[in-house]
């Protein structure tokens, strides 16, 4: 993850952890027992019922809706990122691999190799051989030339 979506993240989490605890502070604290009996009936009273999910009818009690938390919009970095691909360029060419074939290629690269050695050493018996009958041939053709003088 980069340090700006790292940041997001944070952000948004900060903020759902704020919500949290506004909905935890305003649920009722328990009433301890020691309380007297009119007490708790006053408190009972002030006690209002507090609705997050749930619209109610009744006017007196939409009075007591919460409003839900607000949550910040996400920005997909992947659906905001401008595609890199040409308009010409078709994308199955794309997705498809250069050399359908370089899996084959790796593995009978040592076999390659070793045919493109016991190659180049044949070609150059052949130019050694063909050299050989040049050099044979000129010898010849020199020794002709000396009789044909001599005569």
């Amino acid at each position: 993850m980069t340090e700006e979506s790292a940041a997001q993240r944070r952000e948004r989490l900060k903020a759902l952890r704020e919500a949290q605890e506004l909905l935890t502070s305003e649920s009722p604290q328990p009433q301890q027992e020691t309380k007297t009996q009119p007490q708790e009936e006053e408190q009972d009273e002030k006690q209002d019922m507090k609705f997050r999910n749930y619209l109610p009818r009744d006017k007196h009690l939409q009075q007591n809706r919460v409003a839900p938390p607000t949550i910040p919009k996400f920005d997909d970095p992947v659906a905001t990122a401008p595609s890199a691909t040409n308009g010409t360029e078709d994308p199955i060419i794309s997705i498809a691999p250069k050399k359908p074939n370089w899996d084959l290629r790796r593995d009978v690269q040592k076999k390659l190799d070793k045919l493109e050695r016991r190659t180049q050493r044949a070609i150059i018996e052949l130019m050694h051989e063909e050299e050989r009958r040049r050099q044979e041939a000129s010898e010849g053709n020199n020794e002709a030339a000396e009789e044909d003088e001599e005569s």
